[in-house]
């Protein structure tokens, strides 16, 4: 059965193209790590929450955009192999900086429990 990652971020609308770029190029790493499927999903409307909502998650400041994005890898052992590698592989470190504040990003992993599809 496949297994999901789950990640939020909050990029500067400036910086749109750049994050853009950078998911395209790591898509070609996390394929090559057993990655099914990459999703990325820029905001549109995300409402702020009074106790909890996506822009209080990840501390959207004024001229930030909410990012959704998704993978589906093959199973837990190809997800695993890859987060291990990001320490060893020459690839990831050869992408640069991100584009983005990562200590605000949220991610984890899931295992799915229903999928509908039309």
């Amino acid at each position: 059965m496949s297994y999901i990652q789950g990640i939020l971020a909050a990029v500067p609308v400036q910086n749109k193209a750049d994050y853009v770029a950078l998911a395209k190029e790591s898509w070609e790493l996390f394929r090559d790590y057993g990655a099914l499927s990459m999703l990325e999903a820029w905001e549109d409307n995300v409402p702020d929450g009074t106790l909890t909502s996506f822009p209080m998650a990840v501390k959207r400041e004024p001229g930030e955009a909410v990012v959704f994005s998704q993978i589906r890898w093959r199973d837990k052992a190809a997800a695993d192999a890859c987060f291990a590698a990001m320490e060893s592989d020459p690839r990831w470190q050869a992408l640069g900086e991100m584009p983005f504040d990562g200590k605000r990003m949220i991610w984890g992993f899931f295992e799915p429990i229903f999928e509908g599809r039309a």
